[in-house]
């Protein structure tokens, strides 16, 4: 099972939009998902539909609870959903000075049947904290979404370091399965100059699909459905399609 967190620690950078997507797009070619929702703003969850979610995965993380026990089904093919509630909010107070709290994930993700699914998608919160570090101490991959703006790129370079940080301390095989470029503008000049400051500095990490400005795509949550199953034939179903392939490309070098 792929374990991959989905992280960046600017808002509106694209992580949730990729999660639920991503998931809907890899379910369409039958790899069967889990998607984790660890924001408090319980964005992925409600995207799904799902609610009435008790604490949801802040069980887990204070309540010795077990993930496995609280996999929610969703109404996409070959999607299910970890889901989060607004508990998670106190995750940081409650977790402050604990021993090991950084690996707590780590250890529930070990614990699931690597058989029941060949991705587990995490959707990281917009900061740096003690959820987000759960997020890549556990995880194999991060795959990083990153808005097509300049300011976008300072934020990334802050994410990496942290990112180093945990390989060194925490999670010696964490690696970097791909830069997704979000939100890209092609009637803009400057939305290319940044796809291209990006391809320039980490060459091949980052992934030859864009996700592009569609008015499909940020219509769907609205209606508590992945944009594949919103407008199939809209923009934004076409690029997370391509992602997909670009993902499962990716298992050939890693089997």
């Amino acid at each position: 099972m792929r374990c991959i967190a989905i992280t960046n620690q600017k808002g509106g950078s694209g992580k949730t939009t990729t999660a639920v997507n991503l998931a809907a797009a890899l379910g369409e070619k039958k790899r069967r998902v889990l998607v984790m929702d660890l924001d408090p703003q319980c964005s992925a969850t409600s995207w799904f539909g799902i609610k009435n979610t008790d604490k949801g995965i802040f069980r887990a993380f204070v309540e010795n609870g077990n993930v496995i026990d609280i996999i929610s089904q969703t109404n996409v093919p070959n999607v299910e959903v970890v889901p989060a509630s607004p508990w998670l909010v106190g995750a940081e107070k409650a977790l402050a000075g604990e021993v090991g709290a950084e690996t707590i994930l780590r250890r529930q993700v070990r614990n699931l049947p690597t058989d029941r699914w060949e991705y587990l998608l995490i959707d990281c919160p917009p900061a740096l904290g003690i959820l987000t570090v759960n997020a890549l101490a556990a995880a194999g991959e991060v795959l990083v979404p990153v808005e097509a703006h300049v300011l976008a790129l300072e934020g990334l370079a802050q994410l990496l370091q942290t990112i180093d940080v945990v390989k060194e301390r925490l999670n010696p095989e964490l690696t970097i399965c791909g830069i997704l470029v979000c939100r890209v503008d092609r009637r803009t000049r400057h939305a290319q100059e940044v796809v291209e400051q990006l391809q320039s500095r980490f060459g091949e990490l980052v992934y030859k699909t864009v996700i592009r400005e569609n008015v499909r795509l940020a219509e769907c949550p609205s209606f508590g459905k992945p944009i594949t199953l919103y407008d199939s034939r809209s923009y934004g179903a076409q690029d997370y399609r391509a992602l997909a392939v670009e993902i499962i490309r990716q298992e050939r070098g890693r089997e």
